[in-house]
């Protein structure tokens, strides 16, 4: 029997996972739906944004589906017990270096972007971004006071050929099961960790996948074709900093951040960690109006990649096309519908 931890976390966080909750238990009612404290929540309750036991329960779990952490309210904790350290443990713990990040525009919502819909029309890339290393997790970082009383901050970009190389592997064979083109993104041209980026990748594409087509570009420059001309890409392979800023303007090319789920994988046999892109929107929260779907293709997401369960994950997607296909639109969509409607409707559609 397969178990999926719910992590439901700060601002929309719970409001959105209600609504997984609500689709999970009609969908795979033999599912096991456990529950913890994950953020901000768990501080306040627990003194840690991630305490031991729901690390424990994580790894135990066959999927963990997380809703949102942080805001304002945790402005002033101490680094290592913000919301975010919570995130950043949780990924680490998991070992999951690949998160995968679908950026697909639904045909009814090519209207809701903010670009043309002849560009965005047909969207669909697969954004791969490293999730375990690079300027995130390197060392050394610290703020130290200089002699002339500056203050100078050092973050530390690192990268092996091994971290490169594996999720490099991930895309690849991405990209074999869609249109065979991987485009890497990385900043070669001023950075040693880009350049080891691009020799990894190009070696590993030499030896193991010379049948899929790879491009390189530069980071900054692949930022401005996501908008110029953003239906030129298929699977983006990019770097944890570069993935994060790359994934964010790529979801707003399909109308809504909420609409975009996350998956990231570790090595087969691992519980996959499964999330919506939004963050926890405190300006929204608590009022009823966020958009669920982003969490709930999140399961989408979950089902196929964790739980064995594709034909599942076939029927959910397709039930949220329908759901959108009809008309069901939250604030965010230029709609009317709080996010228990929004879960109504893609029910409905079930």
């Amino acid at each position: 029997m397969s178990t999926l931890l719910l992590l439901p976390g700060d601002g929309i966080g719970p409001e959105v996972c209600a609504q997984v909750r609500r689709v999970a238990e009609r969908l795979t009612p033999d599912l096991v739906i456990e529950e913890g404290p994950f953020g901000g929540a768990s501080f306040d309750a627990h003194g840690a944004p991630l305490t031991e036991e729901t690390k424990a329960r994580a790894l135990a779990a066959d999927a963990v589906l997380m809703g949102a952490v942080g805001g304002p309210k945790w402005a002033d904790a101490p680094r290592d017990k913000r919301p975010e350290a919570g995130l950043l443990g949780l990924r680490a713990a998991m070992q999951v270096f690949a998160n995968l990040r679908p950026a697909l525009c639904f045909d009814p919502l090519a209207d809701a972007s903010t670009l043309k819909r002849e560009v965005v029309a047909g969207l669909d890339i697969m954004i791969v971004r490293e999730l375990t290393g690079g300027i995130y997790f390197g060392e050394p970082r610290f703020i130290e006071t200089l002699a002339d009383g500056q203050k100078r901050a050092v973050d530390t970009q690192v990268y092996t050929t091994s971290e490169i190389e594996r999720v490099g592997r991930v895309a690849f064979e991405m990209a074999r099961g869609r249109r065979n083109h991987v485009t890497s993104c990385e900043k070669a041209n001023v950075m040693d960790s880009g350049l080891l980026w691009r020799e990894v990748v190009t070696a590993l594409h030499r030896r193991d996948y010379a049948d899929v087509r790879l491009e390189h570009m530069l980071a900054d420059n692949a930022a401005m074709q996501l908008v110029r001309n953003p239906k030129q890409f298929d699977v983006i392979l990019t770097d944890n900093l570069f993935g994060d800023i790359l994934s964010d303007e790529a979801s707003q090319l399909t109308g809504s951040i909420g609409l975009l789920p996350s998956a990231a994988l570790g090595a087969p046999g691992r519980p996959g960690l499964y999330e919506p892109i939004h963050g926890s929107a405190p300006d929204i929260a608590g009022q009823g109006i966020a958009n669920p779907v982003a969490a709930i293709l999140s399961f989408e997401m979950a089902l196929r990649w964790s739980l064995g369960r594709a034909e599942l994950a076939d029927a959910l997607f397709a039930a949220v096309r329908r759901a959108l296909d009809a008309g069901a639109r939250t604030r965010d969509l230029g709609g009317a519908l709080t996010t228990v409607q929004m879960g109504d409707a893609v029910l409905a559609q079930l």
